[in-house]
């Protein structure tokens, strides 16, 4: 069997101690906003278009850039982790995978106000990093991620 691979921009927005997730339609669990790396974007790019159809406003992410520059090459903005997720698995195999870019916002305010075709506001959660550890209805590498990003940007606010 063929895998195929798709590539694809995450955030894990954090307001006040709390990170935005809402329960996917269509894969049927508990994930923050993202979606597919259209063919003219840079993962960055992605994930604050995302952010911006998804919660309707936008985001400052934590995501360095290096200082690395040539004339035909320069440092983009870097996610805070890189994973390959199996989306589509069967007795024949994998037949379907993510490469996801994760990257960590700070929200400006909870107010959530999706744009058309999106899932409403009221399927989306604010979550606790303490209710992170303690709920059991979310994928554990979403409740680990979810806490670093509250965690990283709590810090970077108090610098």
């Amino acid at each position: 069997m063929e895998t195929t691979r798709h590539f694809v921009a995450t955030v894990y927005v954090v307001e006040s101690g709390a990170i935005a997730l809402h329960e996917h339609d269509k894969l049927e669990m508990w994930l923050p906003p993202g979606g597919h790396i259209d063919r003219d974007e840079l993962p960055h790019e992605a994930a604050l278009r995302e952010i911006h159809e998804e919660l309707g406003f936008d985001v400052d992410l934590l995501a360095p850039e290096g200082d690395l520059k040539s004339e035909t090459a320069r440092s983009i903005p870097q996610p805070q982790h890189f994973l390959l997720e199996d989306i589509n698995v069967s007795d024949e195999g994998v037949g379907h995978q993510h490469v996801d870019f994760i990257f960590y916002g700070e929200a400006p305010h909870r107010d959530i106000q999706p744009g058309p075709g999106e899932q409403p506001a009221e399927d989306w959660e604010w979550l606790t990093a303490a209710e992170l550890r303690t709920r059991g209805d979310l994928p554990s590498d979403v409740a680990e991620i979810g806490q670093r990003a509250i965690a990283a940007v709590e810090s970077e606010l108090n610098q």
